[in-house]
């Protein structure tokens, strides 16, 4: 069982409106409903505070976090976007009828939840002011405390503020990248790891630094898109490459390409081998993906023709011991 809450609150009684947060909402929901294939991902519920007449209040939103978290299954998942505070005791999470934030739902109760369920991974994202400090404690913010299976995701630093651009969350523009394949591995999962290298490569030195603290033995993948090669080409790796360090040597008939006046080339440069031609093109791809680099040769089709080797880059070899053991 997967399940998701997706909360976007742009509607507040009492404090400042805002003006993206639903539509982050509606965005994240979109990509979380279903896989880039079509098929079935998470099963989302979705709450929107996006005026007077649907409100998103703390009761509503309390006992909804509570509910995504009970119970048993693979993996639930929480995205907020909203205001949020800090102060002396913590954060909150501000419902729409907050008047002093600390009246807000407190991160306290979200990461008790989370941390007693019996849910295998739990993931908690938010995009809100200071909601780096999710996971802390009011005496030791420097200290997560993450039982096994959790994982937090924020928009900025206890310190910071979550921005907006164009209407959007800097944060959850990249979040929803990322989810679309922007941050997906080469079996095509994307995970909450590598959700967070792409914001922390996407925002700047000067820019809100998203954080994220986790204590999983394994990533759980929060959606599956089309990898950038077909896996069994990607499973011949151990097969091309048998052994690590090992540097495969390429002749002129790997290239299946020939100008048209090497038809009677007095260099005897030979034909191309269709068996030969089928392996370079697996390995052309690996190239492509950052998998393999030829040796002694600029290109691909210099390291044929000129007889030179290619052999896996640091991301090659690991990938080659995930084939060898049969883990792709």
């Amino acid at each position: 069982m997967r399940r998701a809450l997706v909360v976007g609150i742009d509607f507040y009684d009492h404090v400042g409106h805002l003006y993206g947060c639903v539509n982050d909402s509606f965005a994240v929901k979109s990509m979380l409903d279903r896989h880039a294939d079509g098929s079935v991902n998470f099963g989302v519920r979705h709450l929107a505070g996006t005026g007077q007449n649907d409100p998103i209040s703390r009761d509503d939103l309390r006992s909804a976090v509570e509910e995504l978290f009970a119970g048993d299954g693979e993996v639930a998942l929480l995205y907020f976007a909203g205001h949020g505070y800090i102060e002396a005791a913590g954060g909150y999470l501000c419902s729409s009828e907050v008047k002093s934030g600390h009246d807000g739902l407190a991160l306290a109760e979200v990461l008790t939840w989370a941390n007693k369920s019996r849910i295998a991974n739990r993931v908690i994202i938010l995009d809100s002011c200071h909601s780096g400090v999710a996971g802390g404690t009011p005496l030791q913010q420097t200290v997560a405390e993450l039982s096994d299976g959790v994982s937090i995701l924020t928009a900025s630093t206890d310190e910071q503020y979550a921005s907006e651009e164009n209407g959007a969350g800097v944060f959850t523009s990249l979040l929803v990248d990322a989810l679309g394949g922007a941050a997906a591995n080469l079996v095509g999962e994307v995970t909450p790891g590598g959700v967070y290298a792409h914001v922390d490569q996407s925002l700047g030195p000067w820019a809100q630094r998203p954080v994220f603290k986790t204590n999983v033995k394994r990533f759980v993948s929060l959606r599956k898109v089309q990898p950038p090669l077909e896996l069994a080409e990607l499973r011949k790796i151990s097969e091309l490459f048998p052994s690590a360090g090992f540097s495969l040597q390429l002749d002129p008939t790997y290239e299946p390409e020939r100008h048209d006046s090497w038809a009677t080339d007095p260099q005897g440069i030979p034909a191309p081998d269709p068996e030969k031609n089928a392996i370079f093109s697996i390995l052309q791809t690996y190239n492509r993906v950052g998998l393999l680099t030829p040796e002694g040769a600029p290109h691909m089709w210099h390291a044929a023709m000129e007889s030179k080797t290619v052999r896996l880059t640091a991301l090659g070899e690991h990938y080659r011991r995930l084939a060898a053991k049969d883990l792709i």
